[in-house]
């Protein structure tokens, strides 16, 4: 169900007249290296972090926007699945699959400085001025102290009165969380007080036919760049990270 009302968050409203096909519209596009299986994105002074995944894969990087190039890399043990990603400060914070342990490493150098431990599975990270939030597969969220990795406290995400499952990556923008729903072309705007949904987005073709393969997997990945309101999505092996703008409401009021 989508709810219709007046939008607060990153919304640039069609101008009278105009009418949109879709949920979005796509401003800019950059290429993204086909063999990283995104679990986790972020934008920070001018660049992509992503977390990858798989056995023997996972990888926490640093990309240039612009080409889509690595410019630094720190591999997993082959016994860990890369999962969602998170910055807190100078720091990253980096969950794995099953193995329930989280990494944790320099934003600059990106050298591992720690680890910790979970209940659960791990599946998103994002960050808010004081906590980490994560998501495990279940409709319950998760905040996390981000000095003692404790949690803080527990939202359980409804659509109505439904729990509602598989949220995947996260990302904070302006105070709403917005989350992909694992292996469907949807994005939940969630209010983090409450768990409640605002809006779903929907982003069915982002990505084109003619663009996909055998290997291409699918929708994952959003990152916020806050000084210039810009809103990335990507996805796992997609050949493109899009820049996108809503052209609906996320608050349901």
């Amino acid at each position: 169900m989508i709810a219709r009302g007046k939008g607060l968050l990153l919304i640039t409203l069609l101008s009278c007249g105009e009418s949109a096909k879709h949920d979005y519209v796509v401003t800019q596009s950059f290429p993204h290296d086909t063999s990283a299986y995104t679990q986790g994105l972020l934008y920070h002074a001018g660049a992509l972090y992503e977390s990858t995944g798989e056995y023997g894969h996972s990888s926490v990087r640093r990309v240039e926007l612009a080409t889509g190039r690595s410019t630094a890399s720190v591999a997993l043990p082959t016994t860990r699945f890369g999962e969602g990603l998170a910055r807190f400060g100078d720091r990253l914070y980096q969950l794995t699959w099953q193995s329930h342990i989280g990494y944790v490493y320099d934003l600059t150098t990106l050298a591992r400085v720690d680890s910790f431990s979970y209940e659960g599975e791990g599946w998103g990270l994002t960050s808010d001025t004081a906590s980490l939030i994560m998501s495990d597969g279940t409709d319950t969220l998760r905040f996390l102290d981000p000095r003692t990795y404790q949690v803080i406290r527990k939202v359980g995400v409804r659509d109505g009165e439904s729990p509602l499952k598989k949220i995947n990556e996260l990302e904070l923008v302006r105070g709403v969380l917005l989350a992909n729903i694992y292996q469907s072309d949807w994005v939940v705007a969630i209010e983090p007080a409450t768990g409640r949904i605002r809006r779903w987005i929907d982003l069915v073709g982002l990505l084109p036919e003619r663009s996909r393969t055998a290997t291409t997997d699918v929708l994952n990945g959003i990152a916020y760049d806050a000084e210039q309101d810009r809103l990335f999505v990507t996805g796992k092996r997609w050949p493109t990270v899009f820049e996108l703008r809503l052209t609906i409401p996320t608050d349901s009021r």
